[in-house]
């Protein structure tokens, strides 16, 4: 017995003995490495992050450095770090296919790269058998002498982007530098309305920011830069007030501030293709086919065209400020005419169908145009950045007025997966494909304030954007991408970066404080207008409880009541509706839609005439008022509102079946209204 008690730890022992013989993990690194460098037919490790050539921003911590081979099980990693200074060089054992130094190391790192090029190497092993070498390969990287010296304010979205049009409370907005070890604080968040496009001016000392306010998808918000912002209704402007007479809704899309602070450019007057997609990393189809670009002047509180910049045989869009603010690039294509009807600003797939089924192409060209004080004048497209059949979009000049960056694509714009970023002079020239670009989407790019870096968005990893920098020296020569893994989630697309000229806690919070019955009225469409009629109905009832005189609020909760068939409380909230707004002639359409469904088909009549007394140009009410002369007999009546809908919208396709049924002799329950 007392032999077997002895055997054991000897067994023991020595089988530690073995593998600690095999497999010495202080002195296996170097011993490896020799081994590397005298092979000759070792395979080549691919997919090495980061790049060789990397540069780093010095205050950066520690990256992830990650490979494509692997993990396997029998498989580990030696990582070796040569230094230009001979001293003694950073080495580890990794068991996957990745490796982040620990601090002290990252320190060390960068301290002795700033002069030459780290020389990272690594090479893989088969564990059970150490002296086997599987792959390897080697990268220089660098650390910069050169900081990123400004935070970076930027967005987070959960997908795919019809979820957060459902919900944009889960929306945020975070502020920080590279420095963070961890994503930067949340500085604004449960904003219960939509925001989108931010900007500051290049002081930092304002913010602009879209906002749905008020049930105005124009409203635009600006505010001082403080510690603590609030966005109320005295901070609000809204795009609409632009020639409202004129009765076109707008969005004031893709907005910026001057560099002074003093004004705020926005494409106006607009229409886009808006269609949302099941695919997660590309929700949306999302660019603007109609609009001009007009200017807001916050000192004498006056909106005005931009002239060179108006002319609506074009869509003008995505201004960008040069560094003094004398001149402004932007983005043009010729307008086009869609089958859509009345006011409507974002166009759905039945509108524009041949982009949804992506057969149709849409280019930009980006063109130069010089402010004058507000005055604009001839706008010219910038050599190299136009007319070269692709899509030209998001310019962006360096700080110093002497590079342009812009993205480019086969077309359209705003999250495209084959979205690349390009950088030349910014007078014009021969545009260079930046190193920095991946291979999946690179966009929504920003300028340090000091010029030497640039930080994008980039779907490399998956569909959930992240963060990326590179830097940018005075030739113009960038270096491949740095990740900002610690900047962003897992389960949120990181979007719209901005570098902005101020402390990394310049910003605090950012509260609400302007949503009222009319955003509740907001929220409950966009509900609605998705499927979601549960939440639809609370929030008009939330509305209604704080405003019972709000028209919009009665005439969208009879929608949503005459969709669950409570057509005698629905009608109850249509007359409501009317009563408090008479002039509304969407609350008659849809009172006449109830009638159609009681058959009582004259005050359906009554009601689509009212409507169109209101509204000539409302598709809906020509075609169903065109349906009731069909039930009259009265065809030549009928062909007439059929012909009129289908002037408005060619797409109409209720009107189409009509005005062929018609042709037919065909009535009754083949009739289709709306």
């Amino acid at each position: 017995m007392k032999k077997a008690i002895l055997i054991i730890p000897i067994i023991l022992l020595a089988s530690i003995a073995i593998l600690f013989l095999l497999f010495p993990r202080s002195i296996l690194p170097d011993d490896i490495l020799s081994r590397y460098h005298g092979s000759h037919s070792c395979p080549t490790l691919t997919g090495i992050y980061p790049a060789d050539g990397t540069l780093f921003p010095p205050e950066l911590p520690a990256p992830l450095f990650k490979w494509t081979e692997g993990p396997a099980r029998d498989i580990a990693w030696a990582v070796r770090c040569d230094f230009s200074d001979s001293g003694a060089p950073i080495s580890t054992i990794a068991y996957v296919n990745s490796w982040r130094p620990d601090s002290a190391q990252w320190e060390e790192i960068k301290r002795r790269s700033m002069d030459a090029p780290t020389r990272i190497t690594i090479v893989g092993i088969r564990r059970q058998w150490p002296h086997s070498i599987r792959c390897g390969a080697a990268i220089a990287v660098a650390a910069s002498r050169d900081s990123a010296g400004a935070p970076i304010f930027y967005r987070e979205v959960n997908l795919p982007f019809i979820e957060a049009v459902k919900d944009p409370s889960k929306i945020r907005w975070r502020f920080g530098g590279v420095a963070s070890p961890a994503p930067p604080p949340v500085v604004l968040t449960n904003l219960p309305v939509c925001g989108n496009c931010h900007s500051f001016s290049r002081n930092g000392s304002v913010l602009g920011m879209d906002v749905d306010y008020g049930n105005d998808k124009g409203a635009y918000a600006i505010v001082n830069t403080a510690r603590d912002i609030v966005l109320d209704n005295k901070t609000i402007i809204t795009w609409d007030d632009f020639r409202r007479d004129d009765g076109e809704y707008t969005f004031g899309l893709l907005s910026r501030v001057s560099p002074d602070g003093r004004y705020v450019i926005s494409t106006v007057k607009d229409k886009s293709v808006f269609i949302p997609r099941p695919d997660r990393a590309y929700s949306q189809l999302f660019f603007p086919v109609k609009g001009i670009l007009v200017v807001y002047d916050r000192a004498t509180k006056r909106f005005a065209p931009l002239r060179g910049a108006d002319d609506r045989r074009y869509v003008n869009s995505n201004a960008e400020w040069g560094p003094d603010g004398r001149e402004l690039l932007f983005i043009r294509a010729a307008a086009y005419q869609f089958r859509s009807s009345g006011m409507q600003v974002l166009l759905s797939s039945q509108d524009c169908d041949e982009f949804f089924r992506n057969r149709r192409e849409f280019k930009y060209d980006i063109y130069r145009i010089p402010f004058n004080n507000g005055k604009g004048g001839p706008a010219v497209p910038l050599t190299g950045a136009s007319q070269n059949g692709k899509s030209n979009y998001f310019p962006r000049f360096s700080p110093n007025g002497r590079w342009v960056v812009f993205c480019q694509a086969e077309n359209y714009s705003l999250l495209q997966p084959d979205s690349r970023l390009f950088i030349m002079p910014a007078q014009g020239g021969t545009p260079r494909l930046m190193r920095c670009n991946t291979r999946n989407m690179n966009s929504w790019h920003s300028f340090s304030p000091n010029g030497k870096w640039l930080v994008f968005s980039t779907k490399v990893n998956g569909p959930y954007t992240q963060l990326a920098l590179t830097h940018i020296d005075d030739n113009g020569d960038d270096a491949p991408p740095v990740i900002l893994d610690r900047m962003t989630v897992s389960d949120h697309a990181a979007n719209i970066p901005e570098f902005v000229n101020a402390a990394s806690d310049a910003i605090a919070s950012i509260k609400e404080r302007f949503v009222d019955d009319n955003s509740l009225v907001r929220m409950g469409y966009v509900l609605q207008s998705t499927g979601d009629l549960r939440k639809a109905k609370e929030k008009f009832q939330e509305a209604l409880a704080q405003n019972p005189a709000n028209a919009q609020a009665h005439m969208y909760l009879g929608t949503v009541l005459m969709t669950e068939g409570n057509l005698d409380s629905a009608a109850a909230y249509f007359r409501k509706s009317i009563d408090l707004g008479p002039k509304n002639a969407l609350a008659w359409y849809n009172l006449g839609v109830l009638y159609d469904q009681e058959n009582r088909f004259d005050s359906a009549m009554t009601c689509y005439t009212r409507a169109l007394s209101l509204d000539s140009t409302h598709v809906q009410s020509h075609n169903n008022l065109g349906v009731e002369f069909m039930r009259m007999k009265k065809d030549d009546e009928a062909m007439a509102h059929f012909k009129a809908a289908l002037r408005l919208n060619p797409a109409f396709t209720q009107a189409v079946k009509n005005m062929n049924m018609l042709l037919a002799g065909r009535t009754g329950a083949d009739l289709h209204s709306r």
